[in-house]
């Protein structure tokens, strides 16, 4: 990879030759001949790498080393020393060099440091970008939902994102529940340290143990080596208990120590170790009610449930189905490479109307199947119906100029009405017992009119004078 890299070094020879060795690397190089020369290029450009001798008149590189780190902590240095400054070069080591080399150094060996450290360079800056990346993923502003529903859990994670206090969040299957907890964690003061999660639902109990507080060596069959449990993997940071409302009454009792003594032992330890994680703990089941019927203990229940939020369901917040549709389709046409862009008017009337059971996972799912199904640029309903339960509605075509604007906007005024004219007679027959004259009655229509409505949508009753008959929609 090419780089930009300052030499900073009083021997005009040393400079050339590195000029020669690292500009065949296709890197660009400067040159500064003092220390103080030295800082006044770094200030004024930015470098990867520089490569700085030691001993130089004036400001000494040691010094130089010392105030770059300061101002650029980023940029790796590499310390150029002779052979009786070994003692030197460990010293600025311990001031934060990258690596030294010792005079005389061969091409191969300026070479090979100088990759490692812009190998190091690169790998600091991937690290940092995908923590900003997942950081700003999880800020509760980034998550999708403006329904009054996600307000009110955004408003929730506000509050006690910034605490330490224990959380549990509730809520059915595929609502999003983790997704809650790592927004807590990522907008809060332990947003640097580990978020570490565990599904308390795929492990047995011994396993789960195992899991939490780690275990010593030979402590049961199979622990050939000492293992480090969640609670100290996520020290400082945040642990997330999923699916807690399915661990044994055995564990629940060891946790409630932890919750409120602080510390653990591990499996088969004797030595006790202290622990300071933040819990946010999660369950799909009603808690209070495993309290009353002995399967989870009451004293737990009140040491996680301290500040409770409750994850809506979709159909519950059935506003922000379009915006997590079109989401969805941004990131499977990303990774399929296909170029679908919309979603059509009865594919997007079978996703706002569907109940979701699987909530918003199901969504995802259903989006991405219909994403390898489409065969245009349109998400249509035939792409969906085959796994959506759902009465299929009618696509609606997208206008290619005025006059097909006005006779869309027309067929869907009347598809409306329609639809509410249809909607009008079955209810009011039901309310009725399916009696047409009573029906017409009391709508204040004539009986001739509302069985015009009645033929209109091919509604009949089997006898209109028989009360118990029911109306049927052909």
């Amino acid at each position: 990879m090419s780089a930009r890299i300052l030499i900073v070094d009083d021997e005009e020879i040393v400079i050339k030759s590195c000029f020669r060795i690292l500009g065949d690397s296709n890197h660009a190089v400067d040159a500064a001949h003092s220390g103080r020369e030295a800082l006044k290029k770094v200030d004024e450009n930015e470098y990867d790498v520089i490569v700085l001798d030691i001993m130089m008149p004036g400001m000494d590189g040691l010094e130089v080393l010392q105030q770059v780190k300061e101002r650029y902590p980023d940029v790796d240095v590499i310390m150029v020393t002779g052979l009786s400054q070994v003692a030197t070069a460990v010293k600025a080591m311990k001031l934060g060099a990258f690596d030294y080399l010792s005079k005389p150094f061969d091409p191969d060996e300026l070479k090979h440091v100088v990759d490692r450290a812009l190998e190091h360079r690169q790998l600091l800056q991937e690290n940092r970008s995908l923590k900003s990346e997942v950081s700003s993923k999880y800020h509760f502003e980034s998550i999708i939902g403006s329904s009054l529903a996600m307000q009110e859990v955004f408003r929730l994670i506000a509050k006690c994102a910034p605490t330490n206090s224990t959380v549990l969040i509730t809520g059915e299957s595929g609502t999003g529940k983790e997704m809650i907890a790592r927004a807590i964690h990522y907008n809060s003061l332990r947003k640097d340290q580990p978020f570490v999660a565990v599904d308390c639902n795929t492990l047995s109990e011994d396993l789960l143990e195992s899991e939490l507080f780690g275990h010593v060596k030979g402590s049961f069959t199979g622990a050939v080596g000492n293992k480090r449990g969640m609670f100290e993997v996520a020290k400082n940071g945040t642990l997330f208990l999923d699916e807690i409302g399915n661990i044994s009454l055995s564990t629940q009792a060891k946790l409630l120590r932890v919750v409120q003594e602080r510390e653990f032992r591990p499996v088969g330890g004797t030595v006790v170790q202290k622990t300071n994680v933040r819990l946010v703990t999660a369950t799909n089941k009603d808690l209070k009610a495993l309290v009353t019927d002995g399967s989870f203990r009451e004293d737990l229940y009140y040491r996680i449930n301290v500040f409770p939020i409750r994850s809506p369901a979709l159909r519950e917040r059935r506003d922000d189905i379009p915006a997590l549709a079109y989401h969805f389709l941004k990131a499977f046409c990303n990774e399929l490479d296909k170029p679908v862009s919309g979603i059509s008017g009865g594919a997007m009337s079978l996703l706002t109307n569907h109940d979701w059971p699987g909530n918003v996972r199901e969504l995802e799912n259903a989006m991405h199947r219909a994403t390898i199904l489409a065969s245009d640029k349109i998400i249509r309903q035939a792409n969906l119906v085959s796994f959506i339960d759902q009465l299929p509605a009618r696509d609606i075509d997208v206008p290619r100029n005025s006059e097909d604007l006005k006779r869309i906007k027309k067929i869907a005024r009347e598809k409306s009405v329609e639809e509410v004219e249809k909607l009008f007679v079955l209810e009011t027959l039901k309310r009725n017992g399916s009696n047409v004259t009573r029906s017409a009655e009391e709508t204040g229509m004539q009986r001739s009119n509302f069985q015009a409505l009645m033929k209109k949508y091919n509604i009949r009753v089997r006898d209109t004078e028989v009360d118990s008959d029911e109306a049927e929609p052909v």
